[in-house]
């Protein structure tokens, strides 16, 4: 698959996996840097929120609106992962303000190789949403094809409120 970024093409590393196939054994790591593999995903409806690089406009954006909803469902896990490193991910949560994010750091890039998302021309990820059932059976993904451009939110939303429901605070 070919994705863009400002009207450049670029290709994928790899083979995505569909909707209906098993989320691909790969490991991240965590802001204390333990390691997060698939088999630490599965057992909750999960969100995996995927961006290039957390210290872009849009990347912020992305995080933000998803890292929002979480606490509309509390029956679900959402994750954002990105290449940055730790250090830069605990960077990025310091001067936005957050906390409580489920940031993962794919820096050694098992997660892009193994989902086919790595973008070697421009050695990030490619922008995805993913949502797995608690079987870690892939039942959403939206890759954005334009990488500049936010994902469709509330198609993703829409998915996951198929699996669990939103709780009103």
């Amino acid at each position: 698959m070919e994705v863009t970024r400002l009207g450049d093409t670029f290709s994928l590393s790899g083979t995505l996996p569909e909707v209906g196939d098993q989320l691909p054994k790969f490991k991240v790591f965590d802001q204390e840097n333990k390691k997060v593999k698939t088999a630490n995903l599965i057992g909750k409806v999960t969100l995996i929120s995927v961006v290039p690089d957390l210290d872009t406009p849009v990347c912020t954006i992305q995080t933000r609106k998803f890292t929002q909803q979480a606490d509309h469902y509390p029956d679900a896990r959402f994750a954002t992962i990105s290449n940055n490193s730790i250090a830069e991910q605990t960077g990025w949560c310091a001067a936005q303000g957050v906390e409580n994010i489920d940031l993962l750091s794919d820096e050694e890039l098992s997660f892009g190789y193994e989902m086919g998302l790595y973008v070697p021309n421009l050695g990030n990820l490619a922008r995805s949403i993913w949502i797995i059932d608690d079987t870690g059976k892939i039942v959403y993904r939206q890759i954005v094809t334009e990488q500049s451009d936010e994902p469709n939110y509330l198609e993703a939303i829409d998915a996951l409120e198929k699996l669990v429901p939103r709780v009103d605070l």
